[in-house]
Parts: structure tokens; C-alpha cells; sequence
């Protein structure tokens, strides 16, 4: 008996030395887009009414271990043999060898992306117009447009031909060969963002000439700057929720802006949850963790889970017992549903299959 209590000892001392390549996910903390976080409201709207809401659309999170820290062969196994937590390969949540800060960093990134989309498909869903530009995201370092063009400079033409689209950039640039010079006229940020703070249209554009280079790998010309949009919002929206990453959180944001811009109970005071992330057209996408976000609802007390389609298979091959999938396309989607709940149609919802 004691040859074999020493033996065990000797075995669990060995699992915790030995290090393994896996990273585990577990159900993380749910929060009601239509309540408050520390005292203030997950949404703050000011400059539009507002309308009394009730009930939960709660987002959902997932809970993983850090792209530094390395996991024991007794915590992976352990891990696996959980009901409630799920054993990945480490490259799975952390491809090509990314840090701690660097991981941190992207999905921050991701998740203040998200907030902005969720703004955009709401007000749209609603009828509300949304002024759009298109600014300068990134500067490549070391890039030719390094110390020329800035993150936040709105872009209005290149070589004098109007940009409306991103898109727009990269083709106006390849229209050149490497080593030529391509014009960008730009409102430098700083100026646009003083506009915006006064509710002025920006004024005082300027031409900048970059001469382009070769890109890697490819006889075309760039000047080493991705385009995206920026949005102007006719009245101000604020998403106070710290200590969350990634994009996953645009539908259920942008559903709990809806309800709070429009009279009645979006929810009728049922508590739903969901995931998905979310475009400037409202088009919903799928997400990562799904399994884990079905166990995190439901132990929060969600009946009803609005599943992206394209994680609907994996969502109902392992659905927690009382939980109920309703499978959404489009924030459209997503607000129907709602008034199928809301009136006790749950018959008509349309549901996720494991098939």
C-alpha cells in the first residue's frame, strides 16, 4: 500500500515538472448589454432618446490561459477530463508564436472594431444614417508612407480620382509601377478629429507625394498603409466594459442599442444570450468557443442562445440541458427572433441541428 502511494506521489510530482504544448479554454464571465457594469451602464447614449428596457441579452466570453503560460501534463489531463473546460494545442489560440502583449494587444484591437460595427449595423437596422469616410488604419514600419501619412488621416483621393471605398486605395496605388510617385490628398487626423468634436465638416486638405516600392514576393507597387472606414454617429455611444477582448460581442452589443433606441421590450423580459461577431451590415459571423459560451449562459441563467449559422453544428452536438439555440444570419435575424420569443413563439424560432 505505501509502494503504491509513493508511486502515485512520484507520478503527480513528475506531470506537474513535465510541460506540455496546450492551452485550455473554459467558460468565462457573461455580462447584460442591457445593464450596468461597476455602477454604469454597459451602453450610455446621450444627444438621442433613449427607451426603459428589461430583461438580459447578455454576451459571452471565454476564459483562456495566457499565450506565456505553459501548462503540466496533470493540468492537461485534468482539463481533458472536464465537462466544463476544453484541452487545445497552444499554436490553436496562439498561431505563429505570438507574446502575451502581442495577443493582448489584437484583440483589443478586435474588440474596439467590434464595438464600432455594432454601432453601424444597429443604427442602420434603424434607419439611422451613419456618415463614413476612409481613413489611413496602419502605417507599415519602415514603409514608404512611415512619417508621411498617419493612422486617423482621412484619405479623399488618390492622384486626384475620389476614394469612397478602401479598396479603392490599393487599387488607385497598383495602377502604378514600384518606384513611382502615386499623390494622396488628406485631411490630416488631428484636423479631422477637432471637426468631429465641433460637429463641423473638416476643412484643410493636403496633397502628399510617396514614392512607391516593390512589395514582397510581388512585382506590384505599395506605400506600405492599410485603408479602413471611419464612422462620424449622429449622436454619441459609449460601450463602457473593460477587461474583454476579441470581436465576438458585436450582435449582442448591437441588439442591445436597438432596444434601448426603440419603445417596447426587446426581450420581453426573458434573459437571452449569444455571440457572433458583427459587420457595418449587420451579417453575423461565426466565433470561436461556442461550446464554452453555451455552458457560461446557462449557468448565468439564459434559456435562449442566438448562435451564429456557421457555429450551429458544433453548438448542437453539445447543447446544456434547458438551453434553447436560436440560429441567426443578420441582426434582422436576430430582432425577429426576439419578437417570436417575446409573444411565446419559440415553436417558430429557427433552430441550430447537429447534422
Amino acid at each position: 500500500m505505501l509502494a503504491s502511494t509513493l508511486i502515485l506521489i512520484a507520478l503527480l510530482c513528475a506531470g506537474v515538472l513535465i510541460k506540455v504544448p496546450y492551452s485550455e479554454m473554459s467558460p468565462g464571465p457573461t455580462v447584460n448589454t442591457l445593464g450596468k457594469v461597476g455602477g454604469e451602464p454597459v451602453l450610455q447614449i446621450s444627444g438621442h432618446k433613449t427607451y426603459p428596457t428589461s430583461g438580459n441579452l447578455n454576451m459571452t466570453t471565454v476564459r483562456v490561459t495566457g499565450a506565456d503560460y505553459n501548462m503540466n501534463l496533470v493540468e492537461a489531463v485534468a482539463g481533458w477530463l472536464a465537462h466544463d473546460s476544453v484541452v487545445v494545442p497552444h499554436d490553436t489560440l496562439y498561431p505563429d508564436g505570438k507574446t502575451e502583449q502581442e495577443s493582448t494587444q489584437e484583440n483589443a484591437e478586435e474588440f474596439s472594431q467590434s464595438q464600432e460595427s455594432a454601432k453601424v449595423a444597429a443604427l442602420t437596422e434603424l434607419g439611422i444614417p451613419v456618415a463614413s469616410r476612409v481613413v489611413v488604419s496602419t502605417v507599415v514600419k519602415g514603409s514608404p508612407a512611415q512619417g508621411k501619412l498617419h493612422a486617423g488621416d482621412v484619405i479623399k483621393q488618390v492622384d486626384g480620382t475620389p476614394v469612397r471605398q478602401p479598396e479603392d486605395v490599393a487599387k488607385l496605388v497598383t495602377r502604378h509601377d514600384p518606384g513611382e510617385q502615386v499623390t494622396f490628398t488628406i485631411i490630416p487626423a488631428r484636423t479631422a478629429q477637432a471637426a468631429e468634436k465641433a460637429g463641423k465638416e473638416p476643412e484643410g486638405s493636403r496633397k502628399i507625394v510617396i514614392t512607391t516600392a516593390k512589395a514582397p514576393k510581388e512585382n506590384r507597387a505599395i506605400v506600405g498603409i492599410q485603408a479602413g472606414t471611419d464612422h462620424t454617429f449622429p449622436f454619441r455611444i459609449d460601450i463602457k466594459l473593460a477587461d474583454v477582448g476579441g470581436p465576438s460581442a458585436g450582435l449582442m452589443f448591437s441588439l442591445g442599442i436597438v432596444d434601448k433606441l426603440t419603445p417596447g421590450k426587446l426581450t420581453g423580459g426573458k434573459f437571452i444570450a449569444g455571440t457572433g461577431t458583427i459587420d457595418d451590415k449587420g451579417k453575423v459571423g461565426p466565433i470561436g468557443g461556442i461550446n464554452m459560451k453555451l455552458v457560461g449562459a446557462r449557468n448565468a441563467g439564459a434559456r435562449y442562445f442566438l448562435t451564429p449559422d456557421e457555429n450551429c453544428r458544433a453548438a448542437a452536438s453539445d447543447t446544456p440541458s434547458g438551453l434553447t439555440l436560436v440560429k441567426v444570419k443578420t441582426i434582422d435575424d436576430a430582432k425577429k427572433s426576439l419578437e417570436k420569443i417575446r409573444a411565446g413563439d419559440t415553436a417558430g424560432l429557427p433552430s441550430c441541428s447537429a447534422g
